[in-house]
């Protein structure tokens, strides 16, 4: 595959994978880590280059993918690779895994709801609802500009530099009022609404508005909300416990061991309040299939304020430069001649998306168990996903 075309895809539809620095990419790939597992495919609509995007794992590159396509242009679901690699049994294709930011879209989703029913207003200044945490040299941060990230707010200090690190502190708590706390300390990156920065910053503060203006918890707020009326039953938060609970396919990271060498590590067991309202859900392919056509339909958010999730703010991004790439929960990305939005996720052996046309004709929801699912670069089975579904970028 191309270069340019993996760096198109990845910046353009991955910048939302982790809100934090990424790793170093790594040397050379080792050879496949198991034989691969046939690719079982439930195919009412066949599509060979979706077979072919999820054939041969595990690889050096990830180890299980679950894939499930639908809307009216056709209906493919698939599932390739192992449930571990210890057993070499097949993934189970309804199995759990980490969504990492795929978050950010429920977050969203419920703000835009309390902003419906008038209980939070996405123009007021974040520190109105917060005024013992939010400092005044954030005072004119609004709610809108958290949720589409021109906050300006920098990153929270999280211990450790590399995926070792991490590893070692996998099970740390953290409160998310010191993680803001730790954010707001610093100074702004720039001045509010006038670039546009992805951090997981802006939906921290974010959960705790939700909490504020209700007077429950977020992860209530979200199941009342969005879980429970669309019937998301395999989806959860689970809070401090690092574990997935129920069946679930095994996530690896490819670190550095404890004699020394490089290879996988099991990282099924890591706990996410780090991520909390930006990071932290568990789910399945069917519930975040359910959960996209239910959002693009107008079921979870109506009205206007549903618009505000298709609306990219006029400022450019941060780093780049380039026309900002996130509206409110989802990013934008012209493939195939069309616009395609949606939100991918990240977590440590875990790589996550779903993305839907604005019509929903095509939608497109997977989980790859990447073995480097923070890297610089799109994971290649997740990349090749995007091209079979939606075709090649566009300008």
């Amino acid at each position: 595959m191309k270069s340019t075309t993996r760096a198109l895809i990845a910046t353009a539809l991955v910048l939302g994978v982790a809100g934090s620095a990424a790793l170093p990419a790594s040397a050379a790939p080792p050879a496949p880590v198991s034989a691969p597992a046939p690719v079982s495919a439930s195919v009412q609509a066949p599509n060979p280059a979706l077979e072919a995007a999820i054939d041969g794992l595990p690889n050096d590159r990830a180890t299980a993918a679950l894939v499930r396509v639908g809307g009216t242009e056709g209906v493919w679901r698939g599932a390739s690779g192992v449930h571990d690699l210890e057993s070499d049994r097949p993934a189970d294709p309804d199995g759990r895994f980490r969504a990492g930011s795929v978050t950010k879209v429920f977050t969203a989703a419920v703000a835009l709801q309390l902003a419906a029913e008038g209980r939070l207003d996405l123009d007021r200044p974040a520190r109105s609802y917060l005024p013992e945490l939010i400092p005044g040299r954030y005072g004119k941060v609004t709610v809108r500009q958290l949720l589409d990230h021109t906050h300006g707010i920098p990153a929270a200090d999280f211990a450790g530099d590399t995926v070792e690190e991490w590893y070692t502190n996998r099970f740390q708590i953290h409160d998310p009022r010191k993680t803001v706390r730790s954010a707001t300390a610093k100074k702004p990156e720039f001045a509010p609404g006038t670039r546009q920065h992805y951090l997981n910053i802006g939906y921290t503060i974010t959960g705790l508005l939700i909490e504020r203006v209700t007077g429950d918890s977020y992860e209530h707020q979200v199941a009342a909300r969005v879980l429970r009326p669309l019937g998301l039953r395999g989806t959860y938060f689970p809070g401090t416990d690092p574990r997935i609970r129920g069946p679930h396919n095994h996530g690896y990271q490819r670190m550095t061991l404890d004699d020394g060498t490089t290879g996988l590590r099991d990282v099924s067991v890591w706990g996410t309040t780090d991520g909390w309202a930006a990071g932290d859900i568990i789910s399945t392919t069917a519930d975040l299939e359910r959960f996209t056509q239910a959002l693009f339909q107008g079921r979870v958010v109506r009205g206007p304020l549903l618009e505000e999730m298709f609306t990219l703010p006029k400022v450019a991004d941060f780093s780049s430069g380039d026309p900002a790439a996130f509206s409110i929960g989802l990013s934008m990305k012209r493939l195939g001649g069309r616009e395609v939005w949606g939100k991918t996720g990240g977590r440590w052996g875990y790589n996550a998306a779903i993305a839907s046309t604005r019509d929903g004709a095509r939608t497109l929801v997977y989980s790859v168990n990447s073995t480097d699912a923070k890297g610089q670069d799109m994971n290649e089975v997740a990349l090749k996903l995007m091209l079979a579904t939606y075709g090649m970028p566009s300008a």
